[in-house]
């Protein structure tokens, strides 16, 4: 099967090429990526990523999820949704990260060296983006149809060109793709330190630093008590949303009866959520960015009445 053909935009001062283009308006990945729900399904795609040796090292020696774990997570989503709704700003944050990650090397558990920007490192962070997106999906919105799984791929392969990924080094379709992360499963991911730290409940953790100062000390107040929740919720939701093959490669754990507790939470998820206002149910910059689309006739305008029939997730 041969590789549909990008639109090119124009060029940039200074570039030695057209400036790849970001997911368009009204694709899969505008509806998911700004969503409030997208916010559970990253703790499994990054836990996915680090499970890989060479990424669990990088992480392991070079970030700080550690002893900043709130402001690493909100530059994170900061930079994913400019990768998807930016603009003419997407390319250059591709180009940000990776003068970002240049210098980052060294060597895995396994005795190998690795560089950040190797390519078959490089792009297996962005590509466990699209399993995970596919299983989490099936609890907190719907199933793809298979039409809808080969359109989020292919807007996945324009993320992928935003953040400087090869054509080469990323399989091509979907068919293309499940080989190779087949052999990644089976051949690479470990349960490591970086995987131990983001599955644990017992970990040390800071209170977020978000929001105005009466709430920030109500939540530093209330934190001893918050934390061990949060903690075994966020292991639930990381195991959980995680595709049974990856979680099985890894060695993480999942019972009969974490299944079921998953599978009513999806449905609470997924009946409350698309009744909520646009601005309640995206994110910030996903928000101002539909609006724009929107004002420009590249999105419909919100129905009005929405409360009295469930809207289509996509």
């Amino acid at each position: 099967m041969t590789r549909p053909q990008e639109p090119l935009k124009r060029r940039t001062h200074g570039s030695a090429g057209p400036d790849p283009l970001p997911p368009p308006p009204g694709g899969v990945l505008w509806t998911l990526v700004g969503d409030v729900r997208g916010l559970l399904m990253l703790p499994a795609a990054l836990t996915l990523q680090v499970a890989h040796p060479a990424v669990g090292a990088g992480v392991d020696e070079h970030s700080v999820f550690r002893t900043d774990p709130w402001g690493r997570g909100e530059r994170s989503l900061r930079s994913l949704q400019l990768w998807v709704y930016g603009g003419d700003a997407a390319a250059e944050e591709g180009r940000r990260l990776r003068r970002l990650h240049l210098g980052i090397e060294g060597t895995d558990s396994r005795g190998r060296r690795y560089r950040a920007l190797a390519p078959e490192y490089y792009a297996w962070v962005h590509a466990t983006g699209f399993p995970v997106h596919r299983h989490a999906v099936r609890y907190l919105y719907r199933p793809f149809t298979e039409a809808q799984e080969r359109r989020l791929y292919q807007e996945w392969l324009m993320v992928g060109r935003v953040l400087g990924i090869r054509d080469r080094d990323m399989p091509g379709t979907v068919e293309e793709f499940w080989p190779y992360y087949r052999r990644v499963l089976a051949g690479e991911l470990e349960a490591n330190a970086v995987v131990r730290d983001l599955v644990a409940t017992d970990r040390r953790l800071p209170p977020p630093v978000f929001g105005p100062p009466p709430l920030r000390l109500l939540v530093r107040l209330c934190w001893p008590l918050v934390l061990p929740r949060f903690l075994r919720l966020r292991r639930f939701l990381t195991i959980g949303l995680m595709p049974p093959d990856a979680r099985a490669a890894i060695g993480l754990p999942w019972t009969d009866e974490q299944e079921r507790r998953l599978r009513c939470f999806g449905r609470v998820v997924r009946t409350v959520v698309p009744l909520l206002p646009e601005r309640m149910r995206y994110l910030p910059q996903a928000g101002e960015a539909r609006r724009r689309a929107r004002a420009r006739g590249l999105l419909p305008q919100e129905r009005a009445g929405r409360r009295s029939a469930r809207p289509r997730d996509w």
